[in-house]
């Protein structure tokens, strides 16, 4: 087992929950994209390309899962959370009931079209 599938493992509820229904969505959208661990979290790729992060903020209690192609993914600005940061925006959930499937999966697809699209230019 690579360690970005023990991190989601080894959360606890509801993370674990969430983390494992988000990694199916992602995979099943977007069946080419890997799995990393970097810094610390899971990381999904294309490639070279980022396409997402997931990290289960226990002090805040939610799971945050990160676009870095947040510039291309302007027409769901009302679910994204940027929070002060400039290249990043994300979904977070609290809860299993929290995912809208039809929006995340719609998200991933953008995202996936980005690829290869430097984040810092739009």
């Amino acid at each position: 087992m690579n360690p970005a599938e023990e991190y989601i493992l080894n959360q606890p509820e509801p993370y674990r929950s969430i983390l494992m229904h988000i990694q199916v969505i992602i995979e099943h959208t977007i069946p080419n994209v890997e799995l990393k661990y970097k810094w610390r979290i899971p990381c999904y790729y294309l490639g070279e390309t980022p396409v997402c992060y997931l990290n289960a903020s226990h002090k805040k209690q939610f799971v945050d899962v990160g676009f870095w192609h947040s510039a291309y993914l302007s027409e769901f600005d009302e679910y994204l959370v940027s929070e002060n940061r400039k290249v990043v925006k994300s979904l977070r959930y609290i809860s299993l009931e929290d995912i809208d499937d039809d929006i995340f999966i719609a998200i991933l697809k953008e995202a996936k079209k980005q690829k290869g699209k430097s984040f810092y230019n739009k």
